[in-house]
């Protein structure tokens, strides 16, 4: 344990499980007061103060910063990591599908950012990381939806970190390669053979297996931490080298 974040408060969305999780413990464990922002506690309640929330849903998303606003008026840290997965091609995808997946995971990471607005203002070292993705960069096979939604994310954040430079609010996002989560286990679960899907998977990236929520649970600290107040903007692949490396066979 260390004290880098200590006096800092830190707001992770979908902190119940997986890399959300995982951010929240890393930010408990060197210092921060932690609110978990999700649909369930899970299991967060070691690490963070749960606030139910559904970032799918406006009125949700009110709700929840005005329950936050009894225990803080500044927020230091933002970690936007909910959001939905979805497979398939465009063909496949039906109209339901691009509303939902596009309102969590685009608009909903949006509406968040938004409400937190005010109490960042308020923080010596604010900052937001957005949970991006290696879809965002890479195309990736039966992942339309999906990868134009974090493709999504990867522009916003960009259009934040000009937005909000001048105020002193650094935005970066962070591009996981498939992680080995809960979230990716129930998409495994759904395949014919989810042995033989799971292996393509690890096979895919260059280390040879998946990348585990602490390591890009790091790298959002990193991004986040007030030792970075030159880095805004910026994308950070955690892929094990999926999208710059290419190794022969």
């Amino acid at each position: 344990m260390s004290s880098e974040f200590t006096g800092l408060v830190a707001v992770v969305t979908g902190a119940g499980s997986g890399i959300g999780l995982a951010v929240a413990q890393h930010f408990h464990d060197n210092g921060a007061k932690v609110f978990g922002l999700d649909l369930a506690e899970g299991s967060m309640s070691p690490n963070a103060q749960f606030i139910t929330c559904d970032i799918g849903d406006p009125a949700s998303v009110s709700a929840a910063f005005a329950e936050l606003s009894k225990s803080t008026q500044v927020i230091d840290i933002l970690a936007n990591n909910a959001g939905i997965g979805a497979t398939g091609t465009v063909e496949d995808a039906k109209e339901e599908e691009w509303q939902r997946v596009l309102n969590i995971n685009v608009v909903g990471t949006s509406r968040v950012s938004a409400a937190a607005m005010p109490f960042l203002r308020k923080s010596k070292s604010p900052a937001i990381v957005n949970t991006c993705s290696i879809a965002a960069t890479a195309g990736l096979p039966k992942r339309a939806v999906y990868s134009a939604s974090k493709g999504a994310i990867m522009s916003l954040t960009l259009a934040m970190a000009a937005d909000h430079v001048k105020e002193g609010i650094r935005v970066n996002c962070v591009n996981p390669g498939t992680a080995d989560t809960p979230w990716v286990g129930r998409l495994l679960s759904q395949a014919t053979d989810p042995a033989a899907e799971r292996a393509a998977l690890e096979a895919r990236q260059p280390m040879g297996r998946l990348v585990s929520a602490v390591e890009v649970a790091s790298a959002i600290a990193y991004l986040a931490s007030p030792r970075q107040a030159s880095t805004t903007g910026t994308i950070l692949a955690v892929d094990g080298g999926m999208q710059g490396l290419r190794l022969p066979k």
